[in-house]
């Protein structure tokens, strides 16, 4: 990690003006003061980028079983894709006298304020999911790039000679996490010059946003061949535009491993996704907070795993999970 700019008067001065705004915590938790910190349970703040999304529903619901397990009090605050409000959450937890901070950040620079006030009130960082450029102790998250371009080789594969046209579906402009899944897929499938990817909108992971992407998109591109989304929930949106409008030839592929979508690639259309467990994902970001917490290393980044996901192995991972396991 690069060293941290120092944080200015000024900067203090507006951080400290931000509205507080609404944290919950984990059952059984209450607000620590100074008094208990000292003897009571680890306190973690969780701030997430938002809830608007299977993933990150399932990510919270994985650090808030780690946290419990560990004895840890975790507060949560849901940003709903604000910075803004997730630089007053970030403040707010301070001011709750946490003893380190999760933040999966809404956009990688946006969230600096949060981070310098973290640093200035002596907390310290761990991003989870989606990196920042500086400030972070430790980012826990996986390989981006290499989940596209294990879906990107498979499809291009399923393509073969006669390649075609492929819509991509992006997630969140200038997040790292979209620009990686883009970047390693471009790879993957440059060796096969019959492919033309089409770059379609941000959509921000968002089921509901894919699908009006996708029928835009279907109106100016019918000749499309197949549909590669960031993520598997704007993949399965793409899907039932396709179905809707008969095109059950196109193939699609996302990444998550939504389970939804991995009992979908048995019936052939949808060709692909690469594991992405957010709830192993949530309990390893805990995990490394704790040890953050008690001065122990970490690494500055920690990759917890991906594999593909096709025809070949769907049935191993088909469960009761709302996403399939890292672990199988």
């Amino acid at each position: 990690m690069r060293g941290f700019r120092p944080i200015t008067i000024a900067a203090l001065s507006l951080i400290t003006a931000l509205s507080a705004c609404s944290v919950s915590a984990n059952p059984g938790g209450s607000p620590q003061n100074t008094d208990q910190k000292a003897d009571g349970p680890v306190a973690i703040g969780f701030s997430q980028a938002t809830q608007q999304s299977p993933f990150y529903v399932q990510l919270r619901e994985g650090a808030e079983a780690a946290a419990k397990q560990a004895g840890a009090t975790l507060y949560f605050a849901d940003a709903g894709g604000d910075v803004t409000k997730q630089n007053n959450d970030i403040q707010d937890l301070i001011t709750r006298q946490v003893d380190v901070l999760l933040i999966n950040p809404v956009d990688p620079q946006g969230v600096q304020p949060g981070i310098a006030a973290a640093k200035a009130a002596g907390v310290s960082v761990v991003t989870v999911d989606r990196p920042v450029p500086e400030g972070a102790v430790s980012h826990v998250g996986r390989d981006n790039k290499a989940m596209g371009a294990l879906v990107g080789k498979r499809l291009s594969e399923e393509l073969g000679a006669k390649g075609g046209k492929v819509i991509e579906i992006r997630g969140d402009a200038g997040g790292a996490v979209a620009r990686d899944r883009s970047a390693g897929f471009h790879e993957a499938v440059a060796a096969n010059p019959k492919i033309k990817i089409i770059e379609g909108p941000y959509s921000d992971y968002v089921r509901s946003k894919a699908v009006t992407a996708m029928q835009d998109l279907l109106q100016v591109h019918p000749d499309v061949a197949a549909v590669y989304a960031h993520n598997d929930d704007m993949a399965l949106g793409a899907l039932q535009v396709l179905k809707e409008n008969g095109k059950d030839k196109v193939l699609v592929a996302g990444v998550d491993g939504l389970m939804e979508a991995v009992k979908q690639i048995p019936d052939g259309q949808y060709v692909a996704t690469a594991l992405n467990d957010p709830i192993s994902l949530g309990t390893k970001a805990v995990d490394t907070a704790l040890k953050v917490q008690k001065g122990e290393q970490v690494e500055a980044s920690i990759d917890a795993g991906t594999a593909l996901v096709d025809q070949d192995n769907a049935a191993e991972y088909v469960g009761d999970g709302e996403f399939a396991q890292a672990s199988k």
